[in-house]
């Protein structure tokens, strides 16, 4: 499973690591990997500072709804809205990209996410972490998804 993290308001470091820390400590969910964290232009309505984004590799026996549930009360507890403009400034928001192999069409969840591969923020991320990872319904890795969008300018590697 790859979960996706963005934040752009308040302490969007903290956001990011806040996150981390509640799904290390959600039953049944074990963080494996985190991917390095990029700095990336805004995607939505203006004005909009830069993001923080990162992708991390879970493993979970939590159902897919189940997931969403846990991401959107993390998103909560971190300070989110919903309801507003689509794509607006947010605290933090978390997307499950992918649950395995899954293909989920379901009201309110979307798996494998349905704009990933039209993501330079999330793919690069991504990347990091499973390169060779086949997009179930596009047929294609993940690196060659990530190449098509590549944008240097607009998503940057943030070094420690």
């Amino acid at each position: 499973m790859f979960v996706a993290l963005g934040s752009n308001l308040g302490d969007r470091e903290t956001s990011l690591a806040a996150a981390i820390a509640a799904l290390r400590r959600t039953r049944r969910v074990r963080v494996l990997a985190v991917s390095p964290v990029y700095e990336t232009d805004p995607v939505g309505p203006p004005p909009q500072g830069p993001y923080l984004n990162a992708v991390v590799r879970l493993r979970t026996s939590l159902p897919p709804r189940a997931l969403l549930e846990r991401l959107q009360a993390i998103e909560t507890a971190a300070g989110r809205t919903r309801g507003g403009e689509r794509n607006a400034a947010r605290t933090l928001d978390l997307d499950i990209l992918f649950y395995g192999d899954a293909k989920i069409h379901e009201p309110g969840l979307a798996v494998p996410h349905p704009r990933l591969h039209e993501r330079a923020f999330v793919l690069e991320p991504l990347c990091d972490l499973a390169p060779d990872r086949v997009h179930p319904t596009l047929h294609a890795r993940v690196d060659v998804l990530a190449r098509r969008v590549r944008n240097p300018a607009a998503v940057r590697r943030r070094d420690p």
